[in-house]
């Protein structure tokens, strides 16, 4: 997958060059994971994606390695497969406080799964397992298994479920990305993780301060295919546990980059957001 990615930036820049940001059967035909139309700065701060979204529940009984979830997927049958991404919530939430962020991504062009966690109290390393097990239980679920290029993983997760995708990314070297939102553990390097990673910090964060958590594991994702730092300006821990325009648009765009090989979110990457002050954006790194 990594000489994959290399070939597919290699294709992607030289496209970009020659001006060929909209979508076209050649662009298609270089990159099979493309989805969706060619997108711009209005596009990927919307709410709704190009697609709509259905979604299934996935009970308690049902669950295997975790609490309970709901599977969010496009309804359509006729763009070939999308990749999958699981959502941890964070320490003491419910499913509920991430819903948002995977009805979103869904509407993008992924499949994605929120849960609930098998006990809201899990600790870091837990949420990473349980991560793992909600992917799985997607990838085999029969009414979006048809839907899923199981090559093509992620994990995102808040608070806890933050260091959980760190730990989940740790253990499955296969990953292809990872978003820990305001995440906590007390685990502070992460030079086993190959998963392209965008660490998300908040300037006014008290619980996972961005000085002993975000920014040390960025620091420390020396092994990550590629790892960026992006902190919101004046938020606090528990910035993503509602509909946040900046959270949505940036993992979007990482997601997009690097589970669909999408060279076209690479605008949105480098240089990246400004960070003066009137921008909900205080502080913005890429290796």
């Amino acid at each position: 997958m990594k000489l994959k990615r290399i070939l597919a930036s290699f294709i992607g820049a030289s496209a970009l060059t020659i001006g060929a940001l909209t979508s076209s059967p050649v662009a298609a035909a270089d990159n099979p994971y493309e989805r969706g139309p060619a997108p711009t700065n209005s596009s990927i701060e919307s709410t709704r994606g190009p697609y709509s979204v259905s979604t299934k529940t996935i009970s308690a009984t049902a669950a295997r390695g975790f609490g309970s979830g709901t599977i969010h997927y496009p309804s359509t049958t006729a763009e070939g497969t999308f990749g999958v991404v699981a959502i941890s919530p964070g320490y003491t939430a419910s499913e509920s406080s991430i819903s948002w962020l995977g009805s979103r991504l869904a509407s993008f062009g992924f499949v994605v799964i929120t849960f609930n966690t098998n006990s809201r109290y899990d600790q870091p390393a837990s949420r990473g397992t349980q991560l793992l097990a909600a992917l799985d239980q997607t990838i085999s679920d029969s009414t979006v298994r048809a839907r899923i290029d199981p090559t093509r993983q992620s994990v995102v997760g808040h608070s806890m479920g933050g260091g959980g995708a760190l730990e989940a990314a740790k253990t499955r070297r296969s990953i292809e990305a990872a978003v820990p939102l305001t995440a906590w553990n007390t685990d502070k390097t992460w030079p086993e993780v190959e998963a392209a990673t965008l660490v998300l910090g908040a300037e006014d964060d008290t619980v996972a301060p961005v000085s002993s958590h975000s920014i040390p594991f960025y620091n420390s994702l020396t092994s990550a295919e590629r790892r960026s730092y992006l902190e919101l300006r004046g938020a606090s821990h528990f910035a993503p546990n509602s509909p946040n325009t900046t959270i949505a648009k940036y993992t979007v765009s990482w997601l997009k980059r690097y589970v669909d090989n999408d060279a076209r979110y690479e605008q949105f990457i480098t240089p990246g957001p400004s960070t003066s002050l009137s921008s909900p954006v205080s502080d913005y790194r890429i290796n």
